[in-house]
This record gives structure tokens, C-alpha cells and sequence, in this order.
């Protein structure tokens, strides 16, 4: 394959269908192998279904980290994204390329035996896109990397800060989420012997999640699980309740919402 320039490195995440193309400096080494390209990389090409990391861009072109990588459905379309990149020489501002097309969705929805329009009609919500660049908005309680549009990602740091100031401690519990990852929660709970129907309760089928968008977050407070409704009766909670909505954060499920789905007090969505 043709030596391909080295991008400049941005905190911001590419989008494609089926690969995601990271900041090397944020993604954690999984061998000696692996950290020795890492180390030399601008981006990694990670696939969305798994989280496996493809290849990496080095200065003298790509290295493949796993076997058969340059085989790996949707590479074309994360080269062509790069080679982009590359001709400007530095990575698209967030917020200003829209979302990527919805290829695929009808199908991992038939995987799980779901009508789209049928079940957009019975539960009212929306048809979420992916957007096609994402901004490192800080990390979660879990020191990975939290991925918002750069409005939201701006609203939750100037959320966080301002609770701070009150003794309120927020934490990001997960932001971004793709389709496919989304689609991986119901095939692990499916592998359990849970049934759709049981699932759709807590879980929006895939291309539902508002996580989709990169402007929804779950978020938590230290000490207290991560998504249990116990979080309503934190501090965290009341100070949100009072507070959130000046930086365009609103709760999404409250009790007995239209669409279906439990009640999250732990999940806030930002709205512009």
C-alpha cells in the first residue's frame, strides 16, 4: 500500500460507517507489539463493532495490528476520510460536517427482528445519525476518552466547573455511542437470554439511542453506581435539577415518559 502522509494530530474523533479514526496519543496499547506503532502513530483506524484496532498511521504509511485488517468492511470509506484529513492538513472543526449517512440500519434492526418505521411509531422517538467528527469533551469516570459534539462538550465542561464551585462533584459516565456499539448491547443481553421486548425497556434499539448524536450523557457523582435510579437522591441530582437546564441540559426520561423507556435520572441531553 502507498506511503501516505502523516495527519496532524487533533483531539477530535472521524466518523465513518463501520471504523472510527482515533488520536493515537488516546488509545491505550493493547501489546508490546502494538505500543511500539502506537507510540509512532498520528491515528488509529478502530473498528466500531468490536473496538479492534485495524491499523495505524505512521509516517511512512499504514501498519496493519490485526491479522486480515486490510480486508475489514468499510476501510475504503476510513481511507478515503483520511486521505482527506490529509489534503488539508489538519482535522475538520466538530459541528460543521453534519452526520453520516444511515447505511446499514434497516439491517441490524432486521437482525433483531425490529420494523423501523413500526417502532419509531410506537414509541416516539427519533432517528439519531452519528456525527461525521466528534470533540474530546474530557473523559469519563473511567479515564476513557468522552467523546460530545463541541457544543455539548463545551456545555458539559462549563456544567461540571459550576457545580464544582458548589462542592457538587459530577462525572460523565459515557457519552458518545455508535450503532453498532449500541447494536453489540443487545446482542451481549440477547446472548444472556434476555428478549427484545425486556431490552427495549432500558436499552433504545440501535439508531434510537440520543447517544447516537454525541450530545447526550449519563452522568454520575462519586461514591454512587453508575445508571441506577439511587442517583435521584444525590446532591448531584438536585443541584442538576435546579441548575442543568441554564446550560441547555435537560433529563430525557423522566417517570412514566411517552417513549417507554425507564426512568434515567441519570441521563441529560443538551439542546441548543
Amino acid at each position: 500500500m502507498p506511503a501516505r502522509p502523516r495527519p496532524s494530530v487533533a483531539a477530535t474523533l472521524l466518523n465513518t460507517d463501520q471504523i472510527e479514526l482515533w488520536p493515537a496519543a488516546l488509545l491505550r496499547a493493547r501489546s508490546n507489539g502494538d505500543a511500539r506503532v502506537i507510540a509512532r502513530a498520528s491515528r488509529i483506524l478502530r473498528r466500531k463493532s468490536d473496538g479492534r484496532y485495524l491499523a495505524a498511521v505512521v509516517p511512512e504509511g499504514l501498519v496493519g495490528l490485526l491479522p486480515g485488517w486490510s480486508r475489514s468492511e468499510g476501510l475504503e470509506q476510513a481511507l478515503d476520510r483520511l486521505e482527506a484529513v490529509e489534503q488539508t492538513r489538519r482535522a475538520p472543526a466538530p459541528d460543521t460536517e453534519g452526520t453520516l449517512p444511515l447505511y446499514g440500519l434497516r439491517q441490524r434492526l432486521e437482525t433483531l427482528e425490529l420494523d423501523a418505521d413500526d417502532y419509531a411509531r410506537r414509541t416516539g422517538l427519533a432517528l439519531v445519525g452519528e456525527p461525521a467528527t466528534l470533540a474530546l469533551a474530557g473523559f469519563d469516570r473511567y479515564r476513557r476518552p468522552l467523546w460530545m459534539t463541541a457544543a455539548a462538550g463545551q456545555a458539559w465542561r462549563a456544567l461540571q466547573a459550576a457545580a464544582a464551585t458548589e462542592g457538587v462533584r459530577l462525572e460523565a459516565i459515557s457519552g458518545y455511542r455508535s450503532h453498532a456499539y449500541q447494536l453489540g448491547i443487545f446482542e451481549r443481553k440477547r446472548a444472556r437470554g434476555q428478549r427484545v421486548a425486556q431490552i427495549l425497556t432500558v436499552n433504545a434499539a440501535p439508531g434510537y439511542s440520543e447517544h447516537h448524536g454525541g450530545d447526550a450523557l449519563d452522568i454520575g457523582t462519586p461514591g454512587q453506581p453508575p445508571a441506577e435510579e439511587s442517583f435521584e437522591h444525590t446532591e448531584a441530582f438536585a443541584w442538576l435539577t435546579a441548575h442543568a437546564g441554564r446550560f441547555g441540559f435537560h433529563m430525557s426520561y423522566p417517570r412514566d415518559n411517552p417513549h417507554g423507556i425507564v426512568y434515567e435520572p441519570w441521563h441529560w441531553r443538551h439542546q441548543r
